[in-house]
């Protein structure tokens, strides 16, 4: 909505990483885990660009290196894909996150938007009836 992000999927693995606990932040005050913000995180900036980001090392881009996740999460890398409906329509995005700084060079890039693409196909199955 206009002030919050929503994750439909959320996966956080077990366990201690460097910076806080990413599942732990994830979980926020309210325990939940499903909402952020709007002006945290980068895939907002995903669905305006309409296409792929990726920062192997969010601290290498002044832009991207104050955002709140950094410090509040211990986010340093990411990437995203943005899902673009048959017609036209952004309807969020697939990424992935880490609390180290992660070289997905581009394989990962390939990967992420094979990913979205494979996303927006089980939409449209879904939409249509054919799932």
């Amino acid at each position: 909505d206009e002030n919050r992000q929503f994750f439909a999927g959320l996966h956080t693995p077990g366990g201690s990483h460097s910076g806080s606990d990413l599942g732990a932040a994830a979980a926020g005050a309210s325990g939940v885990g499903r909402f952020m913000a709007r002006d945290h995180g980068y895939c907002p900036h995903v669905v305006v660009r309409r296409k792929a980001l990726v920062l192997e090392d969010v601290c290498d881009y002044p832009r991207f290196a104050g955002n709140p996740v950094v410090d509040e999460i211990g986010i340093r890398s990411y990437m995203g894909a943005p899902l673009i409906d048959r017609t036209g329509v952004a309807l969020g995005t697939i990424c992935v996150v880490d609390t180290d700084v992660r070289p997905w060079g581009r394989s990962g890039l390939e990967t992420i938007k094979q990913m979205a693409a494979e996303l927006v196909e089980q939409i449209h199955r879904r939409e249509d009836g054919r799932f």
